[in-house]
């Protein structure tokens, strides 16, 4: 059996959806999924009555997927399973955020279970490299994608967001902790600033030979890409990025001509609704594979 650790948003749904027999789901408590019931809940303080729950259950994989906010520990709140992993639970939050999921998957395996990333509990996530709407990319979308990937690599030192919006050279905006979304709505308001981390934009500009000032930076309707792949070096069984309707809608909002995904290391959600509103916006989706 698969014990599903769903966070927030559509991605446990659709992995559970994918799978012919039900997982177990367990959410962690304030952190909901959206489309799938969690069959209970539990606080990092009880983490290891979950594992052991999991190991009762039959449970012999699990996948961790859906965005959750950093829990803090109560102490009062530990229960005698979870007393022998505070010191690893207090090394996890040291962490940054793909650190701190490498230490709680290795509680998994530790205790006999096996992490599958989303991908491969659900395959059919991934698209293949390739164009798959009408709408093809111009020429300038390869070198977009150059400087995304340059640009992912700068924020993953500080081991922030996945995505960022670029037109020509011009770094136009970069996701934050709030995520893609909220990034292409201040984009879509004309606001690309309120980045508390501006020194890597500047790191971008020396290694790119020229972005413009992505603080002031514009989009222009119908110009530049939302780019969008797993930082460079992290764990992919967990935390590997997702685009789906809602995204695209969000392009659209913002003006930019198409999303370029990493292939292979972007989940596309809703495949269907998600090619058929970029149809209905005239936007390209590309799946492009990494050349880094």
């Amino acid at each position: 059996m698969l014990g599903l650790i769903a966070g927030r948003g559509a991605l446990p749904g659709a992995v559970s959806a994918a799978r012919v027999e039900k997982p177990l789901v367990a959410a962690l408590e304030g952190n909901a999924p959206d489309s799938v019931t969690p069959d209970l809940t539990f606080r990092l303080e009880t983490l290891g009555t979950l594992i052991e729950t999991f190991s009762a259950r039959g449970v012999r994989e699990v996948c961790l997927c859906g965005s959750i906010d950093r829990p803090q520990i109560d102490p009062a709140r530990i229960d005698a399973p979870t007393e022998p992993l505070v010191p690893r639970l207090k090394e996890a939050l040291a962490l940054g955020d793909d650190g701190a999921l490498r230490v709680v998957m290795a509680l998994f395996e530790e205790a006999g279970m096996t992490i599958l990333a989303a991908h491969e509990a659900a395959p059919a996530l991934l698209l293949p490299p390739g164009v798959p709407t009408t709408t093809h990319p111009p020429a300038i979308a390869d070198t977009e994608a150059d400087v995304g990937e340059r640009v992912l690599s700068e924020m993953a030192a500080a081991d922030l967001g996945q995505a960022c919006a670029i037109r020509g050279t011009e770094v136009l905006a970069r996701e934050g902790e709030d995520g893609t979304d909220a990034m292409l709505a201040r984009l879509a308001q004309g606001d690309a600033g309120g980045d508390p981390v501006s020194f890597m934009m500047d790191t971008a500009y020396d290694v790119l030979g020229g972005a413009a000032d992505w603080l002031s930076a514009k989009p222009q309707g119908g110009q530049g890409c939302l780019f969008k792949a797993p930082k460079p070096g992290q764990d992919r069984r967990a935390d590997l990025p997702a685009i789906g309707p809602e995204t695209v809608r969000g392009v659209a909002a913002a003006g930019l001509a198409g999303i370029v995904i990493e292939a292979g290391g972007v989940l596309v959600l809703d495949q269907r609704t998600t090619l058929a509103r970029a149809e209905e916006a005239g936007l390209y989706l590309w799946s492009r594979p990494a050349k880094g």
